[in-house]
């Protein structure tokens, strides 16, 4: 069967969308997907424990999310407008591309300032899509110096369906605790499940742990909005796969022990750099892949992932992983017994 967008719709009930996290990292749920038996568990995220064995990897999303959304007040008139960094095109010029929000109101040679005393301002130097510009940062100051404004002035970037404030325990929580490489303006959703005593608990089992980085841009959240799949277009994201990353999962491979996807982002990484024989190369650049079934992964024999909004191309790539019937079911399932879903929802493990 050829696979469309309308084969991802769902019915999302929005009291099931997690606005808070769990009080504590590994307490959520887990669903289990067994996809040689076709059986569906269900069980706490500390028990994941148990789908490992001595010798088997966990690869993980090392990314770290920058504070990404800021307001400013255009000059003359005032008016509040939410600028989303996206992505630094330019280090010297202080040059990004953003998102404007409302993007009607901003024209190129607008002026917005930020903070209190107006300590810096942006200039906006070409629109970049509809709703994007680029803007160029006036500051005076050092490089860090800039970099440290932009944090100050920045707000964690919880995902727009949180509709609330974001709170102080959302700058940890909205953050994997082996986060290392600042870039995304999204988390690694599954990733913020592991606790410090559940990896201590994994280390002691015998599982190795290997890390790469993929900076998640909002592409990965970006609307499909056509109904052949083929057509749709991935924006791209940086990713790195490290020597050691590589030697840690052919390693793993080669010893015929299990390999774990920790998420969307991790199983994208790795699917962009295969070898024709079917092991992991080391990488440093851009994927644009868009994984939807039917596919043939190369690399990872199980995942973790959250619970994705329908038609969403997160969905898509678990439903290639998971094999798109039993996904489905599991997404009925997990309606029926009001799993929490989306960013701080409950989990799955694909085995």
């Amino acid at each position: 069967m050829k696979m469309k967008l309308s084969h991802f719709g769902y019915k999302l009930p929005q009291e099931l969308i997690a606005k808070h996290p769990t009080t504590h990292r590994d307490e959520c749920r887990l669903m289990v997907i067994n996809r040689k038996k076709g059986t569906i568990e269900h069980r706490m995220f500390s028990d994941v424990m148990d789908y490992f064995n001595e010798g088997d990897s966990l690869v993980l999303n090392n990314t770290k999310v920058f504070p990404a959304r800021m307001y400013g007040n255009k000059e003359k008139t005032g008016a509040r407008i939410e600028v989303f960094l996206l992505r630094e095109l330019n280090s010297e010029s202080r040059l990004w591309d953003v998102l404007v929000d409302p993007a009607r109101k901003i024209r190129i040679g607008n002026k917005l300032y930020f903070g209190d005393d107006d300590s810096l301002v942006a200039e906006v130097i070409d629109n970049t899509t509809s709703r994007g510009r680029t803007l160029r940062f006036l500051f005076d100051g050092s490089y860090e110096e800039f970099r440290a404004k932009l944090k100050e002035l920045g707000q964690t970037p919880l995902p727009k369906y949180i509709d609330r404030e974001p709170e102080a325990e959302d700058e940890e929580r909205y953050q994997s605790i082996f986060a290392k490489h600042e870039g995304a303006v999204a988390a690694p959703v599954a990733s913020l499940h592991f606790s410090k005593q559940l990896m201590k608990r994994l280390e002691i089992k015998g599982v190795n742990f290997a890390e790469l980085t993929l900076h998640v841009g909002l592409g990965t959240f970006r609307p499909v909005e056509v109904e052949d799949l083929s057509k749709h277009k991935m924006d791209s994201e940086q990713y790195m796969i490290y020597d050691h990353t590589a030697e840690v999962v052919n390693k793993t491979i080669n010893n015929r022990k299990k390999v774990c996807a920790v998420g969307t982002t991790s199983m994208r990484a790795m699917e962009s750099s295969v070898s024709t024989d079917g092991h992991l190369k080391p990488f440093n650049g851009w994927t644009n892949k868009f994984i939807f079934p039917p596919f043939e992964f190369q690399i990872a024999d199980m995942m973790v992932t959250n619970f994705h909004p329908p038609q969403s191309t997160l969905m898509m790539m678990t439903a290639a992983f998971a094999g798109y019937d039993l996904l489905m079911k599991a997404y009925k399932e997990a309606v029926k017994e009001k799993y929490r879903f989306l960013s701080y929802g409950d989990a799955m493990i694909i085995i």
